[in-house]
C-alpha cells in the first residue's frame, strides 16, 4: 500500500469525499457514480469483507500511524493523505474518526429475493433520519432480524451516517427497497408474512400478547416515520396493529410512546422470543 500526499482540497482525485454534510450533494453524486462513504478502520473492513469493493481511502494526516491497520484492506486503491485542514474543507466536518473510504454500490435485490428464506423481517416505512435508519440496522442484526425492507422514500442505509451508526450493520443484514408504496405490504402478505404493525394507540393489543398468539412463522414488524409514525393505509394494511405497553404513569404525564429506534428494540427482542 502507498500513501498518496495531496495538499489541495480541490484535487479531482478527492471527488468522492467533498462536502460529506451536504445531504442534498452526497445524494446526487452518490448516485450519479453508484459509490457511498464509509468512516473508521473497523466499518471500512466490514465493508470489504462483505463484498463492496473500495475506490479509495482519505486520511488525515494526524491519523497516519492508521496506515498500517489499513495495509490489509486498501488493496489496490488509492489511499490519500491530507492535512488535517484539508480533510476538514473537503468534507464539511473536522475527520477524527480515521479513515474514510469510498466504496461501489452493488445493485439491490428484488424484495421477493430478500424475503424468501427469511421468517423474522422488519419494514421501515419513510424514516428519514439517516441516523435512526443506521440504529434500526444495528438493532435488526443483533437480535436476530433476517432481512429489512425499506418504503421507496425511506432514508438510504448507505449513506454515510446510517453506515456510521449502525457500526457496519447495514452491512450484515440482507435488505430491498419495495418498488413502490401503495401495494407495497401486498407481496409480503401472499408471502406469508403476518404484518405487526407499531403503534402507540392505546387500543392496539400489546405486541406481547399478539406475538403469543401467531400461529404462522413468518413475522413483519411495520414501523413508521419519526413523529407521525405508520400511515393510515399501512396500518390498516396490517394484521394487527401493536402497541409497546407503557408505565400508566408516565402516560398519564403524557409519554405516550418511544423513539422510534428503542421501539425497534423492544420489539425485535420479543420477536425472537
Amino acid at each position: 500500500m502507498q500513501a498518496i500526499l495531496v495538499d489541495d482540497p480541490g484535487d479531482p482525485r478527492l471527488a468522492d469525499f467533498t462536502r460529506l454534510t451536504d445531504v442534498s450533494l452526497r445524494t446526487s453524486l452518490e448516485a450519479e457514480h453508484g459509490l457511498f462513504v464509509a468512516e473508521g478502520t473497523k466499518v471500512i473492513s466490514r465493508a470489504v469483507q462483505a463484498g463492496y469493493p473500495l475506490r479509495a481511502m482519505l486520511l488525515a494526516r494526524s491519523r497516519a500511524g492508521d496506515l498500517a491497520a489499513l495495509a490489509g484492506v486498501a488493496g489496490s486503491a488509492p489511499v490519500y493523505v491530507v492535512p488535517d485542514e484539508v480533510a476538514e474543507r473537503l468534507t464539511g466536518y473536522r475527520v477524527h474518526r480515521g479513515a474514510l473510504a469510498s466504496l461501489l454500490r452493488r445493485p439491490l435485490p428484488a424484495v421477493a429475493a430478500v424475503v424468501a428464506a427469511a421468517t423474522r423481517i422488519v419494514v421501515l416505512e419513510d424514516l428519514v433520519d439517516h441516523g435512526n435508519v443506521g440504529a434500526i440496522f444495528r438493532c435488526a442484526a443483533a437480535l436476530g432480524i433476517d432481512a429489512v425492507v425499506l418504503s421507496p422514500r425511506c432514508a438510504d442505509p448507505l449513506y454515510r451516517r446510517a453506515v456510521k451508526v449502525s457500526m457496519g450493520a447495514v452491512f450484515a443484514i440482507p435488505y430491498a427497497r419495495m418498488a413502490e408504496w401503495y401495494d407495497g405490504l401486498a407481496s409480503l402478505r401472499a408471502a406469508g408474512f403476518a404484518l405487526l404493525a407499531l403503534t402507540p394507540d392505546a387500543e392496539a393489543i400489546p405486541i406481547a400478547e399478539a406475538l403469543g398468539k401467531l400461529a404462522r412463522a413468518r413475522v413483519g414488524l411495520l414501523f413508521g416515520t419519526e413523529g407521525d409514525g405508520l400511515s393510515s393505509r399501512w396500518l390498516r394494511e396490517a394484521d394487527e396493529p401493536v402497541r409497546i405497553p407503557m408505565n400508566p404513569a408516565a402516560r398519564a404525564a403524557g409519554v405516550d410512546s418511544l423513539n422510534v429506534v428503542a421501539a425497534a428494540a423492544i420489539a425485535c427482542n420479543l420477536l425472537r422470543g
